[in-house]
């Protein structure tokens, strides 16, 4: 992969780059339509990476259609995939962890400990190895594109670490490739989730400013939809993740966490002037 990086780089190519866990959706090919837009040439990575499962999730349930994946990659015209197996990732012994503190330990991470460690060490590996100049995140993952641009400013990567808006489907659910452990009752009731960021959202776009508020808004939304129920919904700094409590002044990620059925989606919305 490195060298099909660099034989790219040495022909004047800028490296866009697009890590992944494969199970693609319309939310991944935007991703990859923007660094085909930007860069002459473009690296998707597909990793079901073990490292970021703690002993009690979806490892072994998580989806994996590398078939389906080729194809879209092929469409979209994505030049490599670099597809590694986990054991040349994580040779053993493995010892070496990438920890991004303050940033691992909130929201997703509270609930997931080592999760975050292994999402950081795991990108950076790749980045490593296949040495972009622009790696591309999606907006749905908040917590994770915020602690990787930490990662990437702390430790000096010259890779830029761009990120770019949640793809959702016609009814606001955010595309996931988890959406397809719903059943249909869970899929119908799913869409609650977003419709409980916009009440929130609208709620501030009419002046309301105080956080719990705010919450309250979306809580009551979710709790009208038997069939969720919330592992976390939070108004914090969209940068270092802190809790907002008072009045709401700034910029601000609502970020939620929901169990539907035994699915647990993610999403949020970012409160600004003017929205």
């Amino acid at each position: 992969m490195r060298e099909h990086a660099r034989a790219a780089r040495g022909a004047g190519h800028s490296i866009g780059f697009v890590p992944t866990m494969g199970a693609l959706h319309e939310g991944h090919a935007s991703l990859l339509r923007r660094a085909r837009r930007e860069c002459g040439y473009v690296v998707a990575s597909i990793l079901v990476n073990p490292a970021q499962f703690g002993p009690t999730e979806d490892l072994a349930a998580y989806p994996r259609t590398l078939d389906a994946d080729i194809a879209l990659l092929e469409r979209i015209e994505c030049d490599a995939l670099f597809h590694p197996d986990a054991a040349a990732m994580y040779p053993e012994p493995y010892r070496t962890w990438v920890n991004v503190e303050g940033l691992d330990n909130v929201l997703c991470g509270a609930a997931r400990p080592g999760h975050f460690r292994g999402v950081a060490t795991v990108v950076l590996k790749l980045i490593h190895i296949v040495e972009p100049d622009v790696a591309w995140f999606g907006q749905k993952d908040a917590q994770q594109a915020a602690l990787i641009a930490a990662m990437a400013r702390d430790l000096n990567l010259a890779c830029r670490i761009e990120r770019a808006p949640t793809v959702r489907e016609p009814d606001g659910l955010a595309m996931s490739s988890r959406n397809v452990f719903l059943s249909t009752a869970e899929r119908a009731a799913a869409p609650a989730i977003f419709r409980a960021l916009q009440s929130a959202q609208q709620a501030h776009a009419g002046g309301e400013r105080a956080a719990e508020m705010l919450l309250d808004r979306a809580r009551g939304v979710i709790a009208a939809e038997p069939l969720l129920s919330i592992d976390y919904l939070e108004l914090v700094d969209p940068d270092d993740l802190t809790a907002l409590n008072g009045p709401v002044t700034g910029r601000a990620l609502l970020a939620v966490a929901v169990r539907v059925g035994s699915t647990r989606l993610i999403d949020n919305i970012v409160l600004q002037a003017g929205n």
